[in-house]
């Protein structure tokens, strides 16, 4: 089995992506209203970000969460021992960024956004009867004006050959939210693990969106939508030279949110950041 890219502008687009969803936890879109100009001229921005100094005056504050987060105290994903080898930037719209690269990244931000609330509509009609029955309420309100939706812009740096024993870019994982909105990275490298254990490439290519199903929408349709397993895998040959950007958005519920009888949007969150060690 393999991901195959979905045309949004079909007349069973969303069908197709929903099933896609419940059988792999991704969905791969192409044609989708994302400008594409935008998205490459925040790549080329941030990439001059993340190789200058200026960076270092935006440390990440541990209360807040917001900032850059550089790769000496990257994520270790759950059940690994060695850091992954990337840094990145925390962008909410209330928190703190760099005035050059301010309106470019908060128009990705409402764009974004927006067409998560359209695919978290398609996912709720085409979920079966006894799945939708789940929802506390619509999926697309759980993130209305929600201040806990993250936009993380990464940077894989190039390899040095210095890299920890068993370090790759991206440790495989799941997210945690909801879904995750990600147009395609500007290098290759993005694996899936499918039903079988075998890990699957993620269609690379520039101008398709990616979306995959967080552990908080598999709570809250109680596994129907699976949270798959995810790994960036390290570069080979002459691409260890190339540096790789990343724009994932991470949509997360309003805190109160219901999502389950065990949990709320808030004690899910809550409890994977401890698993983690980010708080």
């Amino acid at each position: 089995m393999k991901l195959e890219t979905i045309d949004y502008r079909a007349a069973d687009s969303a069908q197709q992506f929903v099933t896609s969803l419940h059988e792999t936890g991704f969905g791969v879109l192409s044609n989708h209203p994302i400008e594409q100009a935008l998205v490459e001229k925040i790549y080329q921005e941030w990439y001059a970000f993340f190789n200058s100094d200026e960076k270092q005056a935006y440390l990440f504050k541990p209360e807040t969460q917001d900032g850059f987060f550089p790769a000496s105290i990257s994520e270790t994903a759950k059940g690994h021992s060695v850091k992954d080898i990337k840094e990145y930037f925390h962008v909410y719209p209330w928190g703190r960024i760099p005035d050059s690269l301010r309106d470019n990244i908060l128009a990705y931000y409402q764009q974004a956004n927006a067409f998560a609330a359209e695919l978290l509509g398609w996912i709720e009609q085409y979920s079966p009867q006894e799945v939708a029955e789940k929802y506390s309420i619509q999926l697309s309100e759980m993130i209305n004006n929600s201040q806990k939706t993250l936009l993380r812009i990464l940077h894989y740096p190039p390899m040095s050959g210095n890299e920890e024993l068993g370090a790759i870019r991206a440790a495989a994982h799941e997210d945690i939210n909801l879904i995750t909105i990600l147009p395609a990275a500007n290098e290759p490298g993005l694996q899936v693990k499918n039903k079988s254990g075998e890990w699957m490439d993620v269609p690379s290519d520039f101008g398709n969106i990616i979306i995959n199903i967080g552990d908080m929408l598999q709570e809250a349709s109680g596994g129907y939508f699976p949270s798959t397993s995810h790994r960036v895998i390290n570069p080979e040959g002459t691409d260890k030279t190339k540096s790789r950007i990343s724009l994932p958005l991470f949509l997360h519920p309003n805190p109160e949110v219901v999502l389950s009888e065990r949990h709320t949007a808030d004690s899910y969150l809550m409890e994977r950041l401890r698993e983690l060690g980010v708080i």
